[in-house]
């Protein structure tokens, strides 16, 4: 293990996390706040930054898979622990366990809360706390690379480990130059939603914070009543358009903009994503019919709240806790789901699900005509062995591990509903369950022992439980290949 290059890599992260404090500072200092909260942690932050670059000072060799993975779980876990300080030093949340809970859920754009009134809460914290989202969305060790000078060998071993999905890939020859061609689409699209924001009538701090959590498919809200609090169709259809775009693979984006073809509007997980959303949504708004003026205004709740479960975002416009039992199956359904493949949206991924139900489908063939040749394809390409093995491994790893937290978090007494969901939205980053984790509770019931629990949850989700496990894999730490 290359201590040094990964001490080094550490080291940059805790400066740009100092440099992104300085957006709330202003924040905080623009409503006449105090400021102390977030000069306290940025000086924290950059003398650990100092410590860890002159450990990191003399690194040699290369950066291998390894210590790519390892990078980015500590990676995440220490600007985590950083950037869980303004809470407690604000005194919006004192217990840091808690305010942990808090800016993991922020950094992995999982949307759980713990604060039960966020209108109390400093617009500075406010802000941070949804601006989390925005830089988790992409990735920081994306954002590091975008903006810091990386060879491409280190860069594509920590892409790898980052940004989600079964299938990754070189957009352009450069992983740097990927990483900066995502930041500029991530960043237009958020702009794009702000400016719409401002013309339905919301003021810019309102505007900034939405799209932050749009953009990161996060959830965090500055009004109790999240997105409803505006009861606004406008912001509703706005805001519901745009998590559902911007759980779309990114990779499509850059096919269709920048390269100017309709190949990537050809993409089966693209399809079969809108189609569970279409069908989703019209069968929820008849399911719910009952509950609200006429066929339109079931549509209109039913759209934001398919694109915002299935996008992993978290928002919510109604309390569907009190919607009927097919309603609420099928949102769980889409919690487990998730977002397509390359987007900032969590869950197990459209395109896993697209791989699994073709190799289920070759695998009866097989049975059928075990002489004929059988080849999984993803959009006219053969997946690899690899790949389908991955995927295989993934959802079997996701399913031991949320069934040991829901063990772990029943001991705690309260309904399997709730305990259920509470482990399925943190581990596929969506943010409210059901129960009393619903639109209108939070994550504050839990013991500080769950709220950890949780948390790893959050951390397993959003860097998909890989890079994670691999901290604790036996001999990763020793210094041989």
């Amino acid at each position: 293990m290359n201590y040094r290059i990964i001490s080094s890599i550490l080291g940059r992260i805790l400066a740009i996390e100092a440099g992104l404090l300085l957006a709330p500072l202003a924040v905080a200092a623009l409503y006449g706040e105090p400021v102390l909260p977030f000069v306290w942690t940025i000086l924290l932050c950059l003398a650990g930054a100092g410590l860890l670059l002159a450990l990191g000072r003399k690194h040699t060799g290369s950066l291998r898979p390894r210590e790519g993975f390892v990078s980015v779980a500590l990676s995440w876990l220490v600007i985590s622990l950083f950037g869980a300080l303004p809470f407690v030093f604000s005194g919006a949340i004192p217990n840091y366990i808690s305010a942990l809970f808090e800016i993991i859920s922020g950094f992995t754009t999982t949307g759980a809360s713990v604060l039960p009134e966020v209108e109390v809460v400093p617009k500075g914290v406010l802000f941070w706390r949804s601006f989390s989202h925005f830089v988790g969305g992409m990735g920081v060790l994306v954002f590091m690379m975008a903006i810091l000078p990386t060879d491409d060998e280190h860069s594509m071993h920590l892409l790898r480990a980052e940004v989600p999905g079964p299938v990754k890939g070189k957009l352009v020859p450069k992983m740097r130059d990927t990483a900066r061609v995502l930041y500029v689409i991530y960043c237009v699209m958020t702009a794009v939603e702000v400016v719409l924001l401002l013309a339905g009538g919301l003021g810019l701090f309102d505007a900034l914070t939405t799209a932050f959590g749009t953009a990161g498919t996060g959830g965090f809200g500055v009004r109790n009543a999240s997105i409803g609090a505006y009861n606004s169709a406008y912001v509703d259809v706005v805001v519901g358009v745009f998590m559902m775009l911007f759980g779309v693979n990114f990779n499509l984006y850059y096919i269709v903009l920048v390269k100017r073809s309709l190949k990537g509007l050809k993409s089966q997980e693209l399809g079969l994503y809108l189609l569970v959303i279409a069908a989703a949504t019209v069968t929820i708004a008849l399911n719910i019919l009952n509950l609200y003026d006429g066929f339109f205004q079931a549509l209109r709740y039913a759209f934001f709240q398919v694109s915002s479960i299935i996008t992993t975002t978290g928002f919510a416009t109604a309390d569907f806790n009190v919607w009927p039992s097919y309603s609420r199956a099928l949102l769980v359904l889409l919690m487990l789901m998730g977002a397509c493949a390359g987007s900032t949206g969590g869950g197990t991924k459209v395109a896993r699900l697209v791989i699994l139900g073709k190799s289920v489908w070759a695998e009866i063939k097989k049975l059928l005509f075990p002489r004929a040749v059988n080849r999984v394809t993803l959009d006219g390409e053969r997946l690899e062995a690899g790949a389908i093995h991955n995927t295989m491994i993934f959802y079997m790893l996701y399913t031991v591990i949320a069934l040991g937290a829901f063990l772990l978090l029943s001991l705690e007494g309260f309904d399997l509903e709730t305990t259920f969901t509470s482990v399925v939205s943190c581990l596929s980053n969506i943010g409210p369950g059901l129960g009393l984790v619903g639109p209108t509770g939070n994550f504050a019931i839990w013991s500080g022992a769950s709220k950890l629990v949780l948390s790893l949850c959050m951390l397993l989700g959003r860097l998909e439980i890989f890079p994670v496990i691999t901290l604790f894999a036996a001999g990763v730490w020793g210094r041989k290949n």
